[in-house]
């Protein structure tokens, strides 16, 4: 009887020490689809922007495309300059990081270098449900309530307008530089802080001469991070800066984003393989070669600039 049990036990556990093997060799399988279907749908999502834009570049010369600073793709005579879109772009991100930088950096200084671990452990998550509203509740807030608001500043505001949406922008992503340049200086190591203080250093100057030096590659990559965001941003601008294809600097003026052109287009003003349908596609790959670059620098400057402690 005690042989037979001893049997069955035997052969349950080579059963399961099977199961276990299968099992390690399964798991990496299963990570490496897992991988490959992210690489393969990013590889998918390029080849499509690639073709669609070699399309649009068959009936509209490249050099026309980057240089003209006339976009009216439903005229009679349509012409497809992208600078307007490039322009609205540049201007809103900007906007955008002149709110979301200072505010953002010195949020992480006090974080960082000035609140309590009970302060810290309350604001933080506080100050990233920001990044959870969406984007299209911003967009709204933009138009109803900061248009109206900056109008009493500046009685020329138009109503669609690139100043209100930049400042709410970089409200968004205030949260974002807070977050990853705290994260930074938190990881410069306490002995550093420490050897300043007991030289004579103030705790300001412990701030400015050695903790943001010492992380100031995350500093940095937060900003870049952060320009990147506001670059794709969408319904904020669609609905608080409207679709003004004009080349201007004006910012009391409408002005449209790349992203805002694409939004426009695929609701249907543009049939299917028109020109101007092609079009979204190259304004489309535009973007995409803008934020890659931006997470190429963002790369580039946390490797450059690295501290290892």
């Amino acid at each position: 009887m005690n042989n037979n049990l001893g049997v069955k036990e035997q052969i349950q556990q080579n059963l399961q020490k099977r199961n276990k093997r299968l099992m390690e060799k399964a798991v990496p399988a299963l990570l490496f689809t897992a991988a490959f279907i992210s690489v393969l749908t990013t590889i998918g999502i390029v080849l499509t922007l690639v073709f669609d834009t070699m399309q649009f570049f068959r009936h509209v010369p490249f050099w026309e495309f980057f240089t003209s600073t006339k976009l009216s793709p439903l005229s009679r005579e349509p012409s497809f300059g992208i600078l307007p879109l490039i322009n609205g772009t540049i201007i809103s991100s900007l906007i955008a990081m002149c709110v979301a930088i200072p505010i953002g950096l010195t949020s992480a200084i006090y974080l960082s270098e000035y609140a309590s671990e009970r302060v810290r452990k309350l604001v933080k998550p506080m100050m990233e449900v920001l990044a959870g509203i969406p984007t299209i509740v911003y967009g709204f807030f933009a138009y109803s309530f900061v248009t109206p608001l900056l109008a009493y500043i500046i009685p020329d505001l138009g109503a669609k307008n690139v100043l209100s949406p930049g400042i709410v922008m970089g409200i968004m992503i205030i949260p974002l530089v807070a977050s990853l340049s705290e994260d930074a200086m938190s990881s410069v190591p306490n002995s550093m802080r420490e050897g300043a203080l007991a030289l004579g250093a103030t705790r300001l100057e412990v701030t400015m001469k050695v903790i943001i030096p010492a992380a100031i590659s995350g500093i940095i990559a937060s900003f870049v991070l952060a320009v990147s965001r506001a670059i794709g941003e969408t319904m904020i601008v669609t609905i608080a800066s409207g679709s003004s294809k004009n080349f201007t600097f004006d910012i009391t003026e409408s002005m449209q984003t790349m992203t805002a052109y694409i939004v426009e287009f695929t609701s249907g003003d543009a049939g299917s393989g028109t020109v101007g349908y092609y079009s979204l596609y190259a304004v489309g790959f535009t973007l995409f070669v803008f934020t890659l670059v931006m997470n190429l620098i963002a790369q580039y400057i946390s490797r450059k600039f690295r501290e290892a402690y």
